[in-house]
């Protein structure tokens, strides 16, 4: 079998419908979108459309949109920017976030600022009620992820959002694991702002969007040029924001179709692990509730010995399975996810688990061949259970 590819949430192959949109702007169009001529004019035109088509794909105004280089750089950009804007000093926000919130929220610490970290729920679930108790008049964003990169929970947005409004203090939420995957319209979610990342929905890598409501408190973050009204410096990069706007459009149009697939193989290799594995085998996704693209999972060794999963990972690589363990953006760290002992996993489980992800290319066949595999491994580092 071909190389099975169960890392869908670190990253997505290039959709070729994407590619075929993206091409002309590297050999034909190639001007800079800020030069008067008409190779200029031509690129300029694409990044508006492109705009546009973003900005009624998720329910925004065109001059809401922001193309920023991806998931991280938009997540920074908006905590920062609303820290600088309001001159508050709090942000709020969860310990198992994605890193591109989490590290800037601290960075802000050198300037006196403060975090106040929510406790989730063993599910990964931040409550709208938690929130509403931990705002207070010097907070001045909250930052929490509409899904879990690692695990898969759905937060409440739209319950988060309705208390901080009331509060009057900006709320954020990082959807680059949602968009296109489950609806995201920001009038409904009511978010002050969004972080989406093309290459999550097999669009480019290093493109991304940052969603600002008109009004938002908020100084950009990267300066330098009159680029994006002047609230993103930099050349644009137009193969990849026409990319992105194709991916999206792609991935909304496909949704329903494409999460029936993803649900399908989901229950396919939950029925597999469970039938195989039994009381080895710990869900750290939520079993309901979660999106069915992403699923957690850790092993019990039965006795004190714990299962090092790196090793299972590179087992799994030989046989020509890739998946990870956890994030990719902290991969070749040893110490347990942030994530899974964030939701109170013991270190045993938090160590030996590994994330499956799925996307519209990957099918049934492949779910078979990873649980033979799989269990042929676990019985060489484990051994056969009793």
């Amino acid at each position: 079998m071909n190389p099975v590819y169960f890392d869908n949430a670190s990253t997505t192959a290039v959709d070729p419908q994407v590619m075929d949109a993206m091409l002309p702007y590297f050999m034909d169009n190639f001007g800079n979108a800020n030069s008067a001529h008409q190779f200029g004019r031509t690129c300029k035109v694409a990044i508006e459309d492109s705009r546009e088509l973003i900005a009624a794909l998720i329910g925004a105004e065109p001059s809401e949109i922001i193309f920023t280089s991806g998931g991280t750089e938009s997540d920074n950009a908006i905590i920062k920017g609303v820290v600088a804007a309001t001159r508050k000093q709090e942000v709020i926000t969860s310990p198992i976030e994605h890193h591109a919130v989490i590290h800037p929220a601290e960075s802000l610490k050198i300037q006196q600022g403060r975090v106040t970290y929510l406790t989730p729920s063993g599910d990964g679930v931040t409550e709208a009620d938690q929130v509403k108790e931990a705002i207070s008049e010097q907070t001045a964003i909250v930052s929490l992820m509409h899904v879990n990169n690692e695990i898969g929970s759905i937060n409440p947005v739209r319950e988060i959002a309705a208390v901080c409004r009331e509060k009057g203090v900006v709320f954020h939420s990082d959807t680059v694991q949602s968009a296109g995957k489950v609806p995201l319209y920001v009038k409904d979610l009511d978010v002050d702002a969004l972080s989406i990342s093309a290459h999550k929905i097999h669009g480019p890598k290093g493109i991304g969007v940052l969603y600002v409501r008109n009004g938002t408190p908020w100084i950009p973050w990267l300066q330098g040029g009159s680029q994006e009204r002047r609230r993103r410096g930099g050349t644009s990069n137009v193969p990849c924001i026409v990319g992105m706007a194709e991916a999206l459009k792609l991935a909304v149009e496909n949704l329903e179709v494409n999460r029936a697939h993803v649900t399908a193989l989901r229950d396919h290799a939950v029925a597999g692990l469970k039938n195989r594995f039994g009381d080895r085998l710990h869900f750290n996704s939520p079993e309901t509730g979660g999106v069915p693209h992403i699923l957690n999972i850790g092993f019990n060794t039965g006795d004190s010995r714990s299962l090092d999963g790196e090793m299972l990972l590179l087992n799994l690589d030989i046989e020509g399975i890739c998946v990870s363990n956890g994030s990719a953006c902290t991969s070749g760290a040893m110490e347990p996810s942030h994530v899974l002992t964030g939701i109170g996993s013991g270190e045993a489980i938090a160590k030996s688990s590994i994330r499956i992800s799925f996307c519209k290319k990957n099918n049934s066949a492949e779910i078979d061949y990873f649980l033979n595999k799989l269990e042929n491994i676990l019985d060489r580092m484990i051994g056969t259970p009793a």
